[in-house]
This record gives C-alpha cells, sequence and structure tokens, in this order.
C-alpha cells in the first residue's frame, strides 16, 4: 500500500474511493501561522478550520512545533505532512485529507530554527496546544510557576528555551530587535480565560528575563486572544490506522479520528492580521468566557469525574462509562444541578448543550478511552470542578455530585483500581501523589487530608472549608469502602 504523500494523491482515485480532497493548490501555500504543540487535537480542530479556509487565504499554512518529542514529525514528515481525519459516528467513518501544515519542527533538535522562524515577518499569529502543564504555571492560582525546572532553565540559558513561554519570550526579544512588530499569540487550550492565562506567563517571565523598559514595553503591546476550542479526539491506535488504510488505500503513520461535532469560539483581537475564520464556521465574539466556562464545567467537568469514576469501575471507554445508568444519571445532575446554576446563559441554551453533550459522549464509534481524559488531574481540577464548587459555596449551595468528582481523583492516584490491578497515574505531580496515598493508606480522613494539602491544586482555601472536606472525605470512604457503583447508586 502507497505511502500517503502529495506524489500518491491521484484525484480519480481519491474521488472512487470517497476521500475528501484538499480545494487549493498546495503549491500555492506560504506559513502564517506557528503552532505550537502539534498534537492530536490540533490536527483534529485548528489544522482543519485552516485548511477550509486556505482556497480563499493561502498565505496562511501553518509550521508545526513539536516541543518534548519528535514522534510527529517522524510520522508526517515522509507523507509531505499530509494526514487523514477521520470523522466518526455510529453511521461511518468519513475521511479527509489534511494539507494545512506545511512543516513540523522538533523543538529539541530544531530550536534555535524555530525560534528564526518564529521572528520571520510572515508569521503573524503564534498559536498553542500544550495542555495545561505546558503554561508552566501555578494552576490555582493562573500565575507563572517561577519555580518551574522548566522556567528556572529559561531563565539561567535563555538562548535555549524549551518551555512554550519561554520560546515565545525568545522569538519576541529576536522580533524587537529585527523592529518587527509583534505576532499575536493564540491559546487553544483548556485554561480558564486561556488568553489573559498566557498574556500574564508571558508577561511575567519577559519581566524577569530583565531585558529592559524597551522590551517590557514591546511585550505589552503583544495580544493574547482567548478561545474556546470543543472536539473529542481519541488516542489513534493500530486498528484506526488499518480502518484509514482500507478507507483511503494509504498508509497514514499518524491519522486523527475525531467526531462530527467541532466548535470553536475566539475573541476578535488580532492587530497583526488574522485568517477569516468566521468563514469556515468559527465565531468571532468580544468575549470568550461564557462559551468557555460552559464548556469547562459541563463538557471538562463531567469528562474528568467519568474518567475516574469509569475507568475505577473497569470502564475503557467514555461510551461504556455513560451505558451505566448510575453514571449517566449522576453526570446528568452534575450538569443540571451544580454545573448550570453556575454559568451566565440562558436555560435553554445550557439544556440544549447538555443533551448535546450526552448525545456526544455516548457516540459508540468514538473510542475516547477514560485513562486518556484522566491524565494530568493536578492540572485539570482546578478549572473543570474546584471553580464551580467555589461558586457553589459562595452560593451556599450543596455539590454532592462535584465533590464525587474530586473524591474520585482521590482513589485514581492512589495507584490500584477496584479489581487490585495497578494504575498507570500520567501527572507531573504524580510521585508526590503516590507517596501521600501509601503514607494514607485506606484511611479516607487521611488521604483526602492529604491531597487537600497539595496548593498548586486546591490553593489554600478549600482545605479549611468543613463542608467540602467533610463531603469530599466522605464520597472517598463510600468509593473505598463500598466501590463506584454501589456509592453513586447511593447519591442517586
Amino acid at each position: 500500500m502507497p505511502r500517503l504523500s502529495m506524489s500518491e494523491i491521484h484525484p480519480a482515485a481519491v474521488s472512487a474511493r470517497g476521500l475528501q480532497l484538499m480545494d487549493y493548490d498546495r503549491a500555492t501555500i506560504s506559513p502564517g501561522i506557528v503552532h505550537l504543540g502539534i498534537g492530536a487535537f490540533h490536527r483534529a480542530h485548528m489544522a482543519a478550520y485552516v485548511d477550509s479556509l486556505l482556497a480563499k487565504a493561502p498565505d496562511w499554512g501553518i509550521i508545526g512545533a513539536s516541543l518534548r518529542r519528535p514522534d510527529t514529525r517522524d510520522a508526517l514528515a515522509p507523507q509531505d505532512f499530509l494526514y487523514t481525519l477521520a470523522i466518526r459516528d455510529a453511521s461511518g467513518t468519513t475521511p479527509r485529507i489534511i494539507g494545512s501544515i506545511v512543516d513540523v519542527l522538533d523543538a529539541n533538535t530544531q530550536r534555535a530554527q524555530l525560534i528564526e522562524t518564529m521572528a520571520d515577518p510572515a508569521i503573524r499569529i503564534v498559536s498553542l496546544t500544550v495542555t495545561e502543564k505546558g503554561y508552566c504555571h501555578d494552576p490555582s492560582t493562573g500565575e507563572l510557576d517561577e519555580e518551574h525546572p522548566d522556567i528556572v532553565h529559561d531563565l539561567a540559558h535563555p538562548d535555549t528555551p524549551i518551555s512554550a513561554p519561554g520560546i515565545i519570550v525568545a522569538a519576541l526579544e529576536l522580533r524587537q530587535q529585527r523592529g518587527l512588530g509583534p505576532f499575536t499569540v493564540m491559546s487553544c487550550d483548556n485554561l480558564p480565560s486561556n488568553g489573559k492565562t498566557a498574556g500574564r506567563i508571558v508577561r511575567r517571565l519577559a519581566e524577569l528575563r530583565g531585558l529592559g523598559e524597551a522590551f517590557t514595553r514591546y511585550v505589552e503591546t503583544v495580544r493574547f486572544p482567548s478561545t474556546m476550542i470543543d472536539r473529542i479526539v481519541p488516542a489513534t491506535t493500530d486498528a484506526d490506522r488499518a480502518i484509514v488504510a482500507e478507507l483511503t488505500g494509504f498508509d497514514d503513520a499518524w491519522p486523527i479520528m475525531t467526531e462530527p461535532f467541532t466548535q470553536w469560539v475566539i475573541e476578535d483581537d488580532f492587530p497583526a492580521g488574522r485568517p477569516p475564520f468566521e468563514t469556515v464556521g468559527a465565531e468571532l465574539v468580544e468575549d470568550v468566557e461564557p462559551f468557555e466556562l460552559m464548556k469547562l464545567r459541563m463538557l471538562n467537568g463531567s469528562h474528568s469525574t467519568m474518567a475516574y469514576l469509569g475507568y475505577l469501575a473497569g470502564y475503557q471507554y467514555v461510551n461504556e462509562a455513560i451505558a451505566d445508568p448510575g453514571i449517566l444519571k449522576l453526570v446528568h445532575g452534575l450538569m443540571t444541578e451544580e454545573a448550570m446554576p453556575t454559568l451566565p446563559m440562558s436555560r435553554s441554551t445550557l439544556e440544549a448543550y447538555r443533551d448535546q453533550l450526552l448525545a456526544r459522549f455516548a457516540n459508540p464509534a468514538l473510542k475516547h478511552r477514560t485513562w486518556q481524559i484522566a491524565m494530568d488531574g493536578t492540572q485539570k481540577l482546578p478549572q473543570r470542578l474546584l471553580g464551580t464548587i467555589r461558586d457553589r459555596l459562595k452560593a451556599a449551595q450543596p455539590f454532592p455530585r462535584l465533590a464525587l468528582g474530586v473524591a474520585a481523583w482521590m482513589r485514581y492516584v492512589t495507584g490500584i483500581d477496584e479489581a487490585g490491578q495497578p494504575i498507570e497515574v500520567k501527572d507531573p505531580l504524580a510521585t508526590r501523589l503516590r507517596e501521600i496515598a501509601d503514607r494514607a493508606g485506606r484511611d479516607p480522613a487521611k488521604l483526602a487530608d492529604g491531597l487537600l494539602a497539595v496548593t498548586e491544586v486546591f490553593g489554600t482555601d478549600l482545605a479549611q472549608v468543613a463542608v467540602f472536606r467533610d463531603t469530599v472525605t466522605n464520597h472517598l470512604k463510600s468509593l473505598l469502602d463500598n466501590g463506584v457503583k454501589e456509592t453513586v447508586r447511593r447519591l442517586g
């Protein structure tokens, strides 16, 4: 079977297979965007939007950058950086070839080239999907973690930065030295007010660099529009690769699997210029925060709660977890009774979004692993669950389902599931969490107290709130004594 590449794409053969192909001449495409964190989510979301607009705006191609591993570059370079986006639902899989990524750089071996590329005047947007932990911040405050190992490195070695904020500051320094205006920095990660968070972090790091007042003023002019992005993107498996090969007739080293639904809400603040995103389905707005809160608290909060409970109960995939009547009732109640009252949207809008989410979770063709969603919980909980809990506390309203989500995370990070099997807990604080769990054993009060003392997650306030501490501890005791299904049943 031929490897996917420009030389192998023959329109007649592609058409015969029903394969959706680019509607532009790829030879005419030039880059206008550098994207840091060229992972599966970016390739299912932003890169697909850009692919749809290149026929109208060919100077907005994407140069991607892998910040940690060269896997993406190694997979895509032999196929001219083309890949298949496979959209799946119960009716089947629809493949589409995406060509918006024109190159991928490996920051570990091509760091100087990456920074030089970002300093090219043709680059007007630097976008990011580096996950919550890639911002080197304290999730409980949203501020730069000045003791983060990557930040410590970048301040000591500013010419060879390894963090996303460090790379951005280095590129801005080069642009300022050359008399060029700054690019716009667009975060596409699941963070509250992600643009404001990115701006705070980059400006603080620039200040710590001590490059003088002129550079500080220059960085102050950089715009950081916020965004809300929504599409479920499971990890690609070998079985997925085989399905894509059968459908397309090409060997694609790294196809991307996703759902039909996609949403992108963008704060329209791009003084250096932007592609016509609104022509391909994105919403350009003045304020992203209401959309962002809706997604974080309803989709992401439910996802994390399902992931921990589902994994512990033996459900490998989200659609299996939501098929459990107890978990379905719990998630419906979490969204309707606890999350929705904290949101500024109309009740009808929120109910429609809830129903849409429940249908998306149940998609049997989208094999979204609970373990994948459960990763990096210390970075996710503050935005997905704890912000909602704080609002419920301020309003003197109960939060039993949200608290169960927190307790399920605590049970999960003990590293042993309900069948007595080890859990591979992937988290920046995994070692510390395991030490706390080992000291506590199966004592729910000790375990809860130990984890609530992790201020990077819970801040300094929540551990002092008796109703929060007691509710979480009681749920944790039930999970340890009775298991997930009985605990969910008792919650009703």
